[in-house]
C-alpha cells in the first residue's frame, strides 16, 4: 500500500473518485458499489458522518486544520474532486459510447457487477443463517426496484431538492443506483445530462472571458436548479452515511449482507440486451423522449453482436477477479 497522505495516495484516491463518478452517471450502476468493491466505502461513510456540530464547533474554536483533521478532509476533497472531474470528462465520453455502442457499454458494466458480487461473497466470511436472511431480503429489494415504473419529468424546486436527497442515495448504499432512481423519478435526462451539460457550458465560456453568459434567462434558471440539486446531495448523503454509520456500528455481518444483495439483485437493472419503452404521447419541454421503461430480451447466439457482447460480460468479470487478484498479491508481498 502507498503511504497515506502521499502524492501517489492522493492520486489514486481522485481515480477511485473518477470510477465512483462514471458509475453514478450510469443508471442501474452503483457508486457505492464501487466504493466497496475498491474498499473505501467504510471510509467515505464515516468521514461524511463526522460533519457534524462538533466539526463545526472545531472551526469556530480550533481553527480550520482541526475541522480538516476530524473530517478526514483530503480524502472527501480528492475523492468528491475525481467525482466532479469524471461529470465533465470521463462521463461524457461514456455518454458517446451509451449513444453509439449501447449493448457493449452495458454488457461491461453487466460483467463488472458479476465479477463484484463472486468477490463479495468470497470475502464475505459470516456464514449465519441471518446472514443468508439478509442476503436473499437484499436481492429481493434489488429485483423489485427494477419493477418499479417511471413517472414524469418535474422541474419543481421542491422536487428537485428531493431528487438530490434520494439520488445520492446510490453513493452511500451499495447495490443501489442514484442514477437509475432518478430515471423512475422522471428527472434522469433533466439533472444529470441537460444540466450538467449547460453548466459544462457555462464555466467553459466563464473561463474564456464571456460573462455575458450568465445574463441568459435558461442558464440562470439551471444555475439555480444545479444549487438546489447539489445542496439536495450534500444533505442526503451526510444524512444516508450517518444512518448507514449506526447501523453499520451495530449490525456490521448483516448489512454486509444486503448490501450484496443488493448489488446481486441489481443485475436486472443492468441486463444489457433491453429495448428502450418511450411514452410516444408527449416530450419533455426539451423535446426529449420520455422513457417509461424497459422490455429485456435474451441475447441471440447466432447474432454477432450479441456474441460481442457476451464477449464484453467476461472481459467485465475478469477486469474486477483481476483487479482483485492482483491487489491480494501485492499486499502479500509486503
Amino acid at each position: 500500500m502507498f503511504p497515506k497522505g502521499s502524492l501517489t495516495y492522493n492520486l489514486l484516491l481522485f481515480v477511485k473518485g473518477m470510477l465512483m463518478g462514471v458509475a453514478n452517471k450510469v443508471p442501474g450502476v452503483s457508486g457505492g458499489a464501487v466504493a466497496y468493491v475498491l474498499n473505501f466505502h467504510n471510509e467515505l461513510i464515516y468521514s461524511f458522518q463526522k460533519i457534524n456540530k462538533k466539526a463545526f464547533s472545531l472551526l469556530l474554536h480550533r481553527g480550520f486544520k482541526s475541522f480538516c483533521e476530524y473530517i478526514n478532509a483530503t480524502f472527501l476533497l480528492f475523492i468528491v474532486a475525481g467525482m466532479v472531474f469524471s461529470y465533465f470528462t470521463i462521463s461524457k465520453l461514456l455518454d458517446y459510447f451509451l449513444v453509439h455502442n449501447e449493448l457493449q457499454v452495458w454488457s461491461l458494466f453487466f460483467g463488472m457487477i458479476i465479477g463484484s458480487a463472486v468477490y463479495l461473497i468470497k470475502k464475505y466470511k459470516q456464514r449465519e443463517f441471518k446472514s443468508y436472511v439478509s442476503l436473499a431480503i437484499g436481492v429481493s429489494i434489488g429485483i423489485a426496484i427494477n419493477y418499479i415504473e417511471p413517472t414524469g419529468e418535474n422541474h419543481q424546486l421542491w422536487f428537485v431538492f428531493i431528487c438530490g436527497v434520494i439520488g445520492v442515495s446510490g453513493m452511500a448504499i451499495p447495490g443501489l443506483s442514484g442514477s437509475y432512481i432518478l430515471m423512475l423519478m422522471g428527472n434522469y435526462v433533466f439533472l444529470l445530462v441537460d444540466t450538467v451539460n449547460i453548466f459544462g457550458t457555462i464555466l467553459s465560456q466563464l473561463l474564456l472571458g464571456d460573462f455575458a453568459v450568465l445574463q441568459n434567462p435558461m442558464h440562470q434558471e439551471y444555475l439555480v436548479i444545479l444549487m438546489v440539486f447539489t445542496l439536495g446531495s450534500v444533505l442526503g448523503l451526510i444524512f444516508f452515511s450517518k444512518l448507514l454509520a449506526i447501523v453499520l456500528k451495530k449490525w456490521e455481518h448483516i448489512v454486509n449482507a444486503l448490501i450484496i444483495g443488493f448489488i446481486i439483485g441489481s443485475l436486472g437493472t443492468v441486463w444489457p440486451w433491453k429495448h428502450k419503452i418511450y411514452d410516444t404521447s408527449k416530450l419533455d419541454k426539451y423535446n426529449h423522449k420520455i422513457i417509461m421503461g424497459f422490455e429485456k430480451y435474451s441475447p441471440d447466439l447466432t447474432n454477432a453482436h450479441h456474441l460481442i457482447a457476451i464477449l464484453f460480460v467476461v472481459m467485465g468479470i475478469c477486469l474486477v477477479l483481476g483487479i482483485e487478484y492482483f491487489s491480494k498479491k501485492r499486499t502479500i508481498k509486503q
